[in-house]
């Protein structure tokens, strides 16, 4: 397994190889299926990210089969559920470096900014309105969002620590869906 630092720059490298290209790059061969099916998952990082269909973070990284282990959710907002998968990866994988990784345009955060909601959406939106406070510009607001999702991770995960807390990187990342680019905050 990796460590933090490596699969942050093989994050970085994957998203620069992203940029050029024109069809997806990451491994999804029938020999690494094979590989993944009989050796099991050995995931680089652990992405949260949105559930946005233009968020699509093994192509965004070059990533494979195996490579990134992703929980995604709309507006990338962190509660008991993500935090389990995160602990999940961590602990039972040992993947050890975890991104929250937002964007730009999101709808969450154009809603929790505007104050619309309802139904199910509502606890969402509250979520992304207190992590934003009065932000209302829609890429500072994301970045805010996105923080405060790597501070949720970082306060919960020292609650409930996995084997090697210490060996942990939470980051977080802006990926700009106009040109592809992804700007790790840290």
């Amino acid at each position: 397994m990796i460590d933090a630092k490596e699969a942050k720059q093989r994050l970085m490298e994957g998203n620069r190889r992203y940029l050029g290209a024109d069809a997806p790059q990451g491994d999804i061969s029938p020999a690494i299926r094979m590989d993944t099916a009989e050796n099991g998952q050995h995931p680089y990082a652990i992405v949260i990210t949105c559930s946005d269909s233009r968020v699509i973070p093994e192509s965004i990284f070059s990533a494979g089969i195996g490579e990134l282990f992703v929980v995604r959710v709309a507006g990338n907002v962190i509660d008991d559920h993500q935090l389990g998968s995160i602990e999940y990866a961590a602990d039972h994988l040992g993947t050890k470096l975890i991104v929250v990784l937002g964007h730009t345009r999101c709808g969450a955060v154009d809603a929790a900014i505007g104050g619309h909601a309802g139904g199910f959406i509502d606890s969402i939106v509250k979520d992304i309105t207190l992590a934003i406070g009065g932000e209302t510009d829609p890429f500072k607001a994301s970045c805010l969002n996105v923080k405060h999702g790597v501070e949720v991770i970082r306060h919960e995960l020292e609650i409930h620590p996995v084997h090697d807390p210490e060996g942990l990187v939470v980051a977080g990342a802006i990926y700009h869906i106009e040109d592809g680019r992804v700007e790790f905050l840290d």
